[in-house]
């Protein structure tokens, strides 16, 4: 507790020396856990906000591109806790391309579900440990390719497991044959 009133002190000081200032309904102080950008923040790490999730796997199937982008909308914001998110979300593209019919095929739900299922097991992300190495895991297939940064040395009590800080995904475009 002693550390965190030092910390508050300097960034107190920091704050008046440039005249900035806090709203003190908004402050949160000694806290074990705190809600920052649809996300919370420990010293166990960084996790998803289960309401946003539970919003994502509530959702019903979208009945329109405009239904489709928006979910999309809210499951990319939470893509950092899905590893292969981009994999997953790729059929979802064919029906968002311009003068594409709406058509919600099998394919379609399989992908939906799959992204659901794969927040709902989202993991908690390591916090960067700036003084430990890092290794960074990559993947590719042929319309993704995918890595994760993974805090070196640190790993999950009693399992050793790798801790992974954040994935990070992107769609593959077709190129064009010579």
């Amino acid at each position: 507790m002693e550390v965190h009133l030092q910390h508050l002190r300097r960034v107190f000081e920091v704050m008046r020396a440039n005249k900035l200032y806090a709203n003190i309904d908004k402050c949160v102080f000694a806290a074990e856990e705190i809600k920052v950008l649809c996300c919370f923040v420990s010293s166990a790490g960084v996790r998803a906000d289960p309401e946003k999730v539970k919003a994502i796997a509530a959702s019903p199937p979208p009945r329109s591109q405009m239904d489709l982008r928006q979910w999309l909308g809210l499951a990319n914001y939470l893509h950092k806790y899905s590893a292969g998110y981009a994999g997953l979300a790729r059929p979802l593209s064919d029906p968002l391309k311009k003068d594409a019919d709406w058509r919600w095929e099998r394919r379609h739900q399989d992908a939906f579900d799959d992204i659901k299922a794969s927040l709902q097991r989202a993991p908690v992300l390591a916090l960067p440990d700036e003084t430990r190495p890092f290794s960074v895991v990559c993947d590719a297939s042929d319309y993704a390719i995918g890595c994760a940064p993974i805090a070196g040395r640190r790993s999950r009590p009693r399992t050793g497991q790798l801790v992974p800080v954040q994935a990070a995904q992107g769609s593959r475009t077709e190129l064009p044959s010579p």
